[in-house]
């Protein structure tokens, strides 16, 4: 089993700049990948950015430009950089691990609880 623990609620003007962190802890080596998906009221979820075990990277089109993932293998932490933020990207955050080595054959197996992200205008 994988725990994922989400931190950095905020809240911030639209053009502002957000961090998220997600710790991940337990059998951390069954996983393929982390990411980053979102849920926006009366939206679909939707897989914002993945990093891989070996470091390759895939984003959104909503978001690339803006929103870095990256990781501190160290801490056994995932980061997601914000900038630039819209009200548009207020959503509920998740962190998720699963299998897969890209955002098309990605599956999350393990969620986090989530975290809120308010852009104002």
């Amino acid at each position: 089993q994988v725990q994922l623990v989400e931190s950095g609620v905020g809240s911030v003007q639209a053009g502002g700049s957000l961090r998220l962190s997600c710790l991940a802890s337990g059998n951390i080596l069954t996983i393929d990948a982390i990411s980053w998906s979102r849920q926006a009221p009366g939206k679909q979820r939707e897989l914002v950015a993945l990093i891989t075990n070996g470091g390759r990277t895939n984003y959104a089109d909503s978001v690339k430009g803006r929103f870095t993932i990256s990781r501190d293998s160290a801490k056994k932490t995932v980061y997601l950089q914000m900038n630039s933020l819209k009200p548009e990207d207020t959503a509920v955050y998740y962190c998720t691990a699963g299998g897969g080595s890209n955002s098309r054959t990605y599956s999350p197996r393990h969620w986090g609880r989530g975290t809120q992200v308010t852009v104002s205008s």
